[in-house]
């Protein structure tokens, strides 16, 4: 039998965990020979505490093979003790009336912390997925802490936004999902996000030879992409759940699969004129476990560039307001 992964999990008794754990512990996110060891973290909070508790009935409940362990705390030391894997799922919500800088420097407190005791406990090989939002820049500054984990290791989640644009080009062109290819989101995980149709194919053409409605493309589709979130709180008076684990599910996946190519927010280095100290959104290829290159060979035209530097401002402007912190 394989060496058991140990996957830390904050905000574990929350709605995206609850549709995260189950596939986890199914071999969904690492395969179906994979054991695993849930590590899962809340808040010092009674009932936050006690609502974990049910999650962990449910997960014996359901007798899955693969579950070789379950860990249940509050303590961030504890939790991410010698984990191979990191899924910052946890973070404070937006509340009425509250500033987005605001929200920056709350979380930023957050995920100063995390990120110092990850780099302290964890695992020599940990790596790091970030779905909090705002989710590239908490990526940013867990990363910022670290003395022992190279930057390389803290992504954050833009697979959510992927995800969504491909469905929604398929959806367009009248053809099944597995049809369109190399559809990458750059930038922020925010309406500000650009997912780069000309990049993309369909059915092995170039996706502009199939959809020639360029007003579409531009205008409704990028909408649509950019603010899925916001017209799935309208619809069903909460946030996206399901489909962000899910996207959790795939963004792990593909990182520890060689060969992938997909969407993941890093440290952009520079890649596309991005501020090189910012995470963005940006096409990578998996090339080991949890390994990966940025694909840098992309051409851009005037209107990516310009869409491109709007995202990289709104990063940059998000790096300053947490720079205090940092």
């Amino acid at each position: 039998m394989k060496t058991p992964v140990r996957v830390a999990v904050t905000g574990a008794a929350g709605q995206i965990s609850y549709s995260l754990l189950f596939r986890i512990a199914s071999g969904a996110m690492f395969g179906p020979d994979q054991p695993v060891i849930l590590q899962l973290i809340e808040v010092p909070v009674e009932k936050a505490m006690q609502a974990l508790d049910g999650v962990a009935m449910e997960l014996e409940d359901c007798a899955f093979p693969l579950l070789k362990g379950l860990v249940l705390t509050s303590d961030a030391k504890v939790g991410f003790k010698d984990a191979n894997w990191c899924l910052l799922v946890g973070a404070k919500p937006r509340g009425p009336g509250m500033e987005r800088a605001d929200l920056l420097k709350d979380n930023g407190k957050i995920f100063i912390e995390q990120g110092k005791i990850i780099d302290a406990v964890a695992a020599d090989n940990a790596r790091v997925a970030v779905v909090g939002n705002p989710a590239n820049t908490n990526c940013m500054i867990a990363a910022s802490q670290a003395k022992r984990l190279p930057a390389e290791r803290f992504t954050a989640m833009v697979r959510l936004d992927q995800n969504r644009a491909q469905s929604q080009l398929a959806k367009k062109a009248g053809v099944d999902l597995t049809e369109v290819k190399n559809i990458f989101i750059y930038g922020n995980h925010s309406p500000t996000m650009y997912p780069a149709y000309p990049h993309a194919t369909i059915s092995g053409k170039p996706l502009l030879d199939v959809i020639g409605d360029k007003a579409w493309l531009q205008g409704p589709f990028c909408e649509t992409v950019g603010k899925r979130g916001a017209a799935i709180i309208a619809a069903r008076g909460a946030s996206s759940a399901a489909s962000a684990a899910n996207a959790l599910v795939d963004h792990v996946r593909d990182l520890t699969t060689p060969g992938r190519v997909h969407s993941v927010a890093v440290k952009s280095n520079g890649a596309y004129g991005f501020d090189p100290n910012v995470w963005a959104g940006l096409p990578v290829r998996t090339t080991g476990p949890g390994s990966y290159e940025v694909i840098t060979n992309y051409r851009m035209c005037e209107c990516c560039q310009a869409k491109l530097a709007v995202t990289n401002q709104e990063l940059v402007e998000e790096r300053a307001a947490v720079s205090a912190l940092l």
